[in-house]
């Protein structure tokens, strides 16, 4: 599995289709759809993007969007495609798409999947990949990897009882080798705290650290002692500091820190940075029409030198569950060479 980084063929997007995505007034769904639009809208000025839309938003959804984009027309439930879309490989001129087993995020009781457990075979299809099937229960948001060897995981996704509840790390592991490649796995104890709630993922890592580059973690860090969060970056560190990754050599931490605003009228937010996508030349990160969005701005422009960072506001996003990188799907290019060595 290459690195976020590494040259697109183009960004895969699903469209919010119905339940809480869409929420409950027609302000609601229009605040989703403008959105999800955005994000794929600032994309499109990077590189070809390609939507799945329910039949019944196909004319709808071209009234948001940019028409450059491409639109894939099937049933759908939701709209994390990182999750519930494949997970993208390439092997010299040939490109895969694993298609883990998807399953509501560990069988959660608001989560539907009827369709959405069939779209990464589908997705593959469309992008011309051949499938490497997987039994592992998994979800692209729970992975980060740096095209290397390396993988950053946690224990509360992939040993989720309510997705793989007999595998050990080393199961785990050996499937990601098998399927994506990777030789060290960096286990980390857990996610953000209101992903681990009724409504989250249970601990996906793309919302706490991301691989910017090889040896380079930027790491969630929430500083406000009011917010729980505060210690469980605090475990994440720690754990960072002491891992080597498929090279041996130690992580360069960047501390990408958390907004200011605390909580939401659910509790105690998970708005993060960490969760932005990398396109061509580009960075469509988060915003929160908070102070410290220049502060990650400034740090996301170190980190990807030579790339545009451009900013969507999020906080639609998180509030129905996940944020720039949970909606988007990079499928890699075969033909450029790869960006890192």
């Amino acid at each position: 599995m290459p690195p976020e980084g590494d040259r697109h063929e183009r960004l895969w997007v699903a469209w919010p289709t119905a339940g809480y995505t869409l929420g409950d007034t027609a302000e609601d769904a229009e605040t989703a759809r403008q959105t999800w639009a955005a994000v794929a809208n600032a994309a499109a000025q990077f590189e070809p993007v390609s939507v799945v839309v329910h039949p019944r938003d196909t004319a709808i959804a071209p009234r948001y969007l940019d028409p450059a984009i491409e639109m894939h027309v099937r049933e759908i439930d939701d709209a994390w495609i990182r999750d519930s879309g494949p997970s993208f490989v390439v092997d010299e001129d040939r490109l895969g798409a694993v298609t883990w087993v998807f399953n509501g995020w560990g069988r959660q009781a608001w989560a539907r999947w009827e369709h959405d457990s069939t779209l990464a075979p589908a997705v593959a299809e469309w992008a011309g990949a051949e499938r490497v099937d997987s039994k592992l229960v998994n979800e692209g948001g729970g992975i980060h990897v740096d095209g290397l060897g390396t993988v950053l995981l946690t224990d509360t996704v992939q040993r989720d009882p309510g997705r793989n509840p007999l595998h050990s790390r080393a199961d785990v592991e050996d499937e990601l080798a098998r399927t994506i490649g990777t030789t060290t796995a960096v286990w980390l104890p857990c996610g953000l705290t209101r992903d681990s709630n009724t409504f989250g993922t249970r601990g996906h890592v793309d919302i706490v650290a991301t691989i910017s580059s090889p040896g380079r973690v930027l790491l969630h860090d929430q500083r406000d002692l009011a917010h729980p969060d505060l210690g469980v970056t605090s475990q994440i560190r720690a754990v960072l500091a002491e891992a080597v990754d498929a090279r041996g050599s130690a992580f360069d931490i960047v501390e990408l820190p958390a907004p200011t605003v605390l909580r939401d009228a659910e509790g105690y937010v998970d708005y993060s940075y960490v969760n932005h996508v990398l396109v061509n030349d580009g960075v469509v990160a988060c915003s929160f029409d908070d102070p410290r969005d220049a502060d990650a701005v400034a740090i996301l422009r170190e980190a990807y030198p030579g790339r545009e960072v451009v900013t969507v506001d999020a906080r639609p996003l998180f509030a129905r569950g996940g944020g720039i990188h949970c909606i988007t799907q990079q499928q890699p290019s075969i033909s450029a060479a790869p960006e890192v060595s």
